[in-house]
């Protein structure tokens, strides 16, 4: 390997071939480290305390018995409440309240409700008295208040007697209008959109600290004698890119487990404009844009950077920036076809947020297209200037790289002249 080095210090390998060689050594250290695996748990442990969370909280809910309403009435009126309720529950749903019969009542006994409210037997929130013709609710206000209503309906249903047969209601359904239709793909977008910028986010800071441990142990002035800067911040900014879409993959398997278990408890979200299968397609390439040029920008920050604190320090800015334009890029989202939403779709930073919610409102293709051509423009000019400014400002205009030269050479010649010897 070493004895490879000086051949490049002469005939040095394209950017591209370059880039390619530090992309799979950083790759395969960064995947096959100890580290990945705790990477890979790090985000499934909120999702498995959620889930843990939601089961105890179902749990709870099934365990705790629904309000009631307790009946103290004769044995008639009793049994003509309980029929109205049950044949209204039939024809309208579960939403009415439950009722429990606490006492029948002779004809001519009276009883306190109050008495039997107080005594909390079972789970009774109010206690229906009186007769159909003039029910009496008591419990709390706001509870018998909020039950006035239903109470009423059963009450006289039961003193009308047998329910009558209710006519069927044709159904005539209409297609689905623009606004409606805009509205539910909305939520698709804005959906797609805080993926979006979370996994990116979450991911992109990695490669702050990338080159701060390579400046402390000089591998990255031998990298930069070797070969081309922009080929050193390209190869590293695509095995991060890289190592985040495995980590995205296995936690996309895990989700999709999840959500095949979870089934129809999961709300569904509307079908976007371009269809699944395409807005998955333009998500992991808008991720990969998006990735790159926060990771470009965070990459410039880290090289300059001399302690991993100073790097946080930095990065703290560039983050809120990232965070007000992502709050830009949900604005220009609600504006379609508007100057805001062309300017965030042309704003490099903006550009992924606002085109990958495009693509869930608008079935156009094309667009993105030119979208991602913009972006990746973006890329290489910004991975040109974050390497400038590292050879300016911590290569020193080159000298490290010419002492560096200078000793693989001399290395070099040793090792030829004792190969001579030989």
């Amino acid at each position: 390997m070493s004895a490879e080095m000086p051949s490049g210090v002469h005939g040095r390998l394209s950017i591209l071939s370059a880039a390619w060689v530090v992309a799979r050594r950083d790759f395969t250290a960064i995947l096959f480290s100890r580290t990945f695996f705790f990477f890979l748990l790090g985000p499934l442990f909120p999702v498995v305390v959620g889930a843990l969370a939601g089961s105890v909280g179902s749990s709870v809910e099934r365990s705790s018995a629904r309000p009631e309403v307790g009946v103290i009435m004769t044995g008639a009126d009793a049994n003509a409440i309980l029929r109205a309720r049950d044949g209204l529950a039939e024809r309208l749903g579960q939403g009415l309240p439950g009722l429990v019969v606490l006492e029948r009542l002779a004809p001519g006994e009276r009883a306190d409700p109050s008495a039997a409210l107080a005594g909390k037997r079972a789970n009774i929130a109010a206690v229906l008295s009186g007769s159909p013709a003039a029910p009496v609710l008591t419990g709390p206000r706001a509870q018998i208040e909020a039950w006035s209503g239903d109470i009423a309906l059963i009450a006289a249903q039961a003193e009308q007697g047998a329910l009558a047969p209710w006519p069927p209601v044709r159904l005539q359904a209409t297609a689905s209008s623009q606004v409606s239709e805009h509205k539910a793909r909305l939520r698709t977008a804005q959906a797609a959109q805080t993926l979006l910028f979370l996994l990116t986010m979450m991911l992109a800071g990695m490669v702050l600290s990338n080159l701060v441990e390579e400046k402390g142990n000089k591998i990255i002035e031998v990298l930069a004698a070797a070969i081309p800067m922009e080929a050193v911040f390209l190869g590293k900014l695509f095995a991060m890119l890289g190592v985040s879409l495995v980590g995205i993959a296995a936690w996309a398997a895990v989700g999709g487990g999840l959500y095949l278990a979870a089934g129809s408890a999961l709300p569904d979200l509307p079908a976007p404009a371009v269809g699944w299968p395409m807005l998955v397609v333009l998500g992991i390439l808008y991720f990969s844009m998006a990735y790159l040029l926060l990771g470009s920008v965070f990459l410039s920050i880290g090289s300059l950077a001399a302690t991993v604190r100073e790097v946080q320090t930095l990065s703290m800015p560039v983050t809120m920036m990232q965070l007000m334009l992502f709050f830009f890029a949900t604005y220009a989202m609600t504006q379609p076809g508007s100057a805001v939403e062309i300017a965030a779709a042309l704003f490099p930073f903006s550009s992924p947020f606002a085109m990958l919610a495009r693509a869930a409102q608008d079935g156009a293709v094309m667009p993105h297209i030119g979208a991602l051509l913009w972006q990746g423009a973006w890329v290489l000019l910004l991975v040109r200037v974050g390497s400038r400014l590292f050879r300016s400002r911590v290569m020193k205009s080159g000298g490290s790289r010419r002492r560096v030269r200078r000793a693989l050479r001399r290395q070099s010649g040793g090792r030829r002249s004792g190969a001579a010897v030989e």
